[in-house]
């Protein structure tokens, strides 16, 4: 058996556990390219939960470097961005040890490929190997961008820079890469029009949804009282546009959803809810589960699934794993944007506040699931079918437009 090749693989929070927020993608990259090279992983561990996860990374790995990352520590950091002129997300994950680390398995010649998970790994990826491969995932100056205007001063001003030197760097690194990867054709389409001079060498990947663990057909125990129609939101509960979505729909949107259909129950299920979605329990309808330790049984039983998201970037994993669950989702333009889906077939789209409404109340009074959900998952959200485009870019043969061929013209 041939002695594998080693790959360098950064990312900004551990890759484990597989079906857990942002850290689907980055596993499913991990495990795919495990079988094709010897894989050296350094990543923060941000949340103390997640050492225990530490071991179950090594059968896919050929030797592991975890970092711990305190959010508080890490903002105080950040704030050196302001003296130096970067951007304030760069210091948040500065490490002179993992800078070394990295630089030592490339000086001896134990990796000669490399895949930086977000810009802000970029800056700790040798430039020495033959290979250099980001995954952006998405354009998140333009979510800083987005939102400075609903941000008071000094906070809109303190945003409003950090989308500036932040796409500066974003762009910076995909002329810098062999390839620049995003979550989606619309991502990618973002960063060639910032980009142009890159275009050729930025792409999308797209997700997948492990649509046997998302499946309608198993049986979940239902957590909802019976006499409930459960509309849900699913989604860390401690990230901003997530709390500003379940605020506004549950302070705008669901008192008109209750009035028409008094047995409706708004349950927001994520972990690390913040003191603003705690509160939202005391209004009428409203539970905040806090961490769960399974999704499935709420989008199984809930009659729908919402997602009212305002700001938003890439492709919403919310959104994918309830239509594998075949349950009816309620989206926002912002919330469906990358999405290969059909409006109005695979999912509903509404954009104010009684459009959502009258939306979920109509789901709500038919009591259906959505066949064209799932089957529009098994058509474009395959893992195996996505990642099989990632292997040509770190191969020898130079990065011309494979990288795009996800993407319809």
């Amino acid at each position: 058996m041939s002695v594998k090749e080693g790959l360098l693989f950064l990312a900004h929070r551990i890759p484990f556990p597989p079906n857990k927020g942002d850290k689907i993608r980055s596993f499913h990259l991990l495990r795919h390219l495990g079988t094709r090279y010897a894989v050296h992983l350094g990543a923060f561990v941000d949340d103390p939960d997640d050492w225990q996860y530490a071991d179950a990374l090594k059968p896919y790995c050929a030797s592991v470097k975890l970092l711990p990352l305190k959010p508080r520590r890490a903002k105080l950091a950040s704030l050196t961005g302001l003296l130096t002129g970067q951007a304030l997300t760069l210091p948040y994950y500065r490490s002179r040890e993992l800078g070394h680390w990295a630089a030592d398995l490339a000086d001896s010649g134990k990796v000669t490929r490399g895949l930086a998970f977000s810009s802000a790994m970029a800056q700790f990826m040798p430039t020495k190997l033959s290979r250099r491969v980001l995954d952006m995932v998405d354009v998140d100056s333009d979510k800083w961008s987005q939102y400075a205007p609903t941000q008071p001063w000094p906070m809109s001003w303190l945003y409003a820079r950090e989308g500036r030197r932040l796409a500066a760097w974003e762009a910076q690194v995909a002329q810098d890469f062999d390839a620049t990867l995003l979550v989606s054709c619309d991502e990618a389409a973002l960063l060639q029009r910032r980009v142009p001079q890159a275009r050729h060498k930025i792409g999308a990947f797209e997700n997948g949804v492990d649509a046997d663990y998302f499946s309608p057909a198993r049986d979940y125990p239902n957590p909802y009282p019976s006499d409930v129609l459960g509309v849900v939101f699913t989604g860390a509960m401690d990230y901003w546009p997530n709390v500003d979505a379940v605020s506004w729909f549950a302070e705008r949107v669901f008192p008109a959803v209750r009035e028409a259909v008094p047995a409706a129950q708004f349950t927001i299920v994520g972990s690390r809810p913040t003191e603003a979605v705690l509160a939202l329990a005391r209004q009428p309808g409203v539970v905040v589960t806090g961490s769960v330790p399974d999704v499935r049984p709420y989008l199984a039983h809930a009659a729908c699934a919402v997602a009212p998201l305002r700001i938003a970037r890439g492709i919403q994993n919310k959104v994918l794993e309830a239509m594998a669950m075949a349950r009816p989702v309620v989206v926002t333009a912002q919330a469906a944007e990358g999405i290969r889906a059909e409006a109005g077939r695979d999912f509903l789209l509404a954009q104010d506040e009684a459009g959502l409404a009258s939306a979920v109340i109509a789901q709500l009074q038919a009591r259906t699931t959505s066949a064209p959900a799932r089957a529009c998952i098994l058509s474009h959200y395959d893992w195996t079918r996505n990642l099989s485009m990632i292997d040509a870019l770190f191969d020898a043969a130079p990065v011309a437009s494979s990288a795009l061929e996800t993407c319809p013209a």
